[in-house]
């Protein structure tokens, strides 16, 4: 039952809001299928906006995303500075595509300056859904809570089996020590998790074999990607 007077007047004006919300949705949900669906293999690389030029994880990054793109991978990242810009300077450099799917924000994400193909987004689950469903890996290098949410987003998926399972990789030992110890002494004590799901990805230092390990994984399955629900 809508109110009367100036309440009625808020209700209307509020589902007008929502409305063209729900268009503005659709609307970057249409652009991004509509850009990525000539997207081949492709590995997404996620990291801190906050890390240096002269960080080893940049560097790491930069040599990681060049090996890929030689591979024949495109390389996609959230287009900001950081890793986001190791990634898809190592792609650009080494000739490949490289795509950054930029967010919407008050601060700390300008677009970097390697990018082959430059999408915008205002919502990040919008944003989150393009960098799952067109990617073949994912490749986690040390970030904060932007990072942390997508890793755990990408293995939620994984472990419920909305997506066909995909390698994903955790760089740098030291970074990611205490909370692969957090999820076994924490959740996988209390039941939340199983050991199994713990070997839904590998923490490595030596990004050497990512390469080869995603190239097995392609040849060996069908990547289905992330299919929405009907």
């Amino acid at each position: 039952m809508i109110p009367e007077g100036d309440g009625r007047q808020y209700v209307i004006e509020a589902l007008a809001e929502d409305s063209w919300r729900m268009f503005r949705i659709l609307g970057e949900f249409a652009q991004g299928f509509e850009e990525m669906a000539d997207v081949g293999k492709a590995v997404t690389i996620f990291g801190s906006a906050r890390l240096s030029v002269d960080c080893q994880y940049y560097e790491q990054a930069v040599k990681l995303a060049g090996e890929l793109a030689q591979q024949g991978y495109v390389i996609i990242t959230g287009g900001g500075p950081g890793i986001m810009e190791a990634g898809n300077k190592g792609a650009l450099e080494a000739g490949g595509r490289s795509i950054g799917l930029n967010i919407d924000l008050p601060h700390e994400q300008s677009p970097n300056a390697y990018q082959t193909d430059e999408l915008k987004f205002r919502y990040f689950f919008v944003r989150k859904v393009m960098l799952v469903k067109y990617s073949t890996a994912f490749v986690v290098f040390p970030g904060g809570f932007g990072t942390i949410d997508e890793l755990f987003e990408a293995l939620t998926l994984v472990q419920t089996k909305k997506v066909t399972p995909f390698p994903v990789f955790l760089v740098g030992v030291d970074y990611w020590r205490g909370m692969v110890q957090w999820l076994h002494s924490t959740l996988v004590r209390a039941g939340t998790v199983s050991e199994h799901d713990l070997h839904l990805f590998k923490v490595v230092d030596d990004i050497s074999e990512i390469g080869q390990a995603i190239d097995e994984y392609y040849a060996s399955s069908h990547h289905g990607g992330f299919n929405l629900p009907d």
